[in-house]
């Protein structure tokens, strides 16, 4: 049964406005443990440092993502724009929200797109929920999302503890990894499958017949948190209790880079020095939501500017003081 779009839209924005006021992260990524291996001659020249790379078959200025953030209200149309723009000039992905909005009232496909304002943004990444395939969805639902944006990807999101935790929740998980494999053999463009905030393990991930995998660990935004808020009685306390559920991304990441696949290392990532711990693990891009939405918050695309200039800065400097003339070099830098 389809929910109606008018609880939809009003859930979007509650979770913009919690994710924007509240205190929304929860648990340890275990990059604290991860030690960069520093080289006192590292014998290059800083300006010199490529820090380009290619992903899904395209170019990226930098190795980042703005992952998934919002769309369906009234508020997520200049977001995603904002954010559309300033990617197009970083040279950097993003992701736009969970599209099942649109597709059951198409009048809200304008807040999705973004190819009007800002035609070249390298990587569009279209998103649906993979729950929703046990609720009457499947490739023409995704084939939508994807023509809906003039998408380069997809992404199905994983969100097990959000599901059982939220109000309107869809709670039925069974049999999703061959229908996940269906729609991925079946679509003519990449299909990631993106967790979102609890992590992966490496056995789940190998039953995943996908183009990339979007770790999203333990560390920064915690759905079952930003649920909390939304809840009332035993329901807020058990989604406080499980904030910090499941896999640190750091570990995430190490589990996944096993299987030689494109890698997102994403849950926690907050600055430029994230960034490098999680390719030196073996991502290939990282990707970064709820501190793009606050700094959108404070300042649009300015803020959004200020933020990814640190953020680049950061990931540069880290590469230069590991000896790593390009992001490929930077894999695998840690001290074991």
């Amino acid at each position: 049964m389809k929910e109606g779009f008018n609880v939809i839209g009003e859930r979007k924005q509650d979770h913009l406005d919690i994710c924007m006021r509240e205190k929304v992260e929860a648990g340890a990524n275990s990059f604290d443990s991860i030690r960069l291996i520093h080289e006192a001659l590292p014998e290059l020249n800083f300006d010199e440092i490529k820090t380009d790379v290619t992903f899904l078959g395209k170019k990226l200025k930098y190795p980042i993502l703005i992952n998934a953030i919002t769309g369906g209200t009234k508020s997520s149309t200049k977001i995603n724009r904002d954010i559309a723009e300033v990617a197009q000039e970083y040279g950097i992905g993003m992701g736009v929200g969970s599209q099942r909005a649109a597709i059951e009232d198409p009048q809200l496909e304008e807040t999705f797109k973004v190819k009007d304002s800002a035609p070249n943004v390298p990587l569009l990444i279209a998103n649906l929920g993979a729950v929703q395939f046990n609720y009457g969805y499947g490739l023409k639902e995704c084939k939508k999302a994807v023509d809906m944006i003039n998408a380069d990807a997809i992404a199905l999101h994983i969100n097990p503890l959000h599901e059982v935790l939220q109000p309107e929740g869809d709670k039925n998980f069974s049999n999703l990894i061959a229908k996940i494999n269906k729609i991925a053999s079946e679509l003519k463009v990449p299909v990631i499958a993106k967790c979102v905030g609890d992590g992966i393990t490496e056995k789940t991930a190998r039953k995943l017949k996908v183009d990339a995998i979007d770790v999203a660990g333990v560390g920064g935004t915690s759905w079952s948190l930003v649920e909390s808020y939304r809840n009332q009685g035993v329901y807020r306390k058990v989604g406080v209790e499980l904030a910090g559920w499941g896999v640190p991304t750091a570990e995430a990441i190490k589990q996944c880079a096993r299987l030689k696949k494109p890698l997102i290392g994403a849950g926690g990532i907050r600055t430029g020095i994230d960034a490098a711990k999680a390719i030196a693990l073996g991502a290939d891009v990282v990707g970064i939501a709820l501190p793009v939405l606050k700094a959108w918050s404070l300042g649009s695309r300015d803020g959004i500017r200020e933020y990814l200039d640190k953020f680049t800065l950061e990931l540069k400097i880290a590469m230069f003081l590991t000896g790593s003339k390009d992001v490929k070099s930077l894999k695998g830098r840690i001290v074991e």
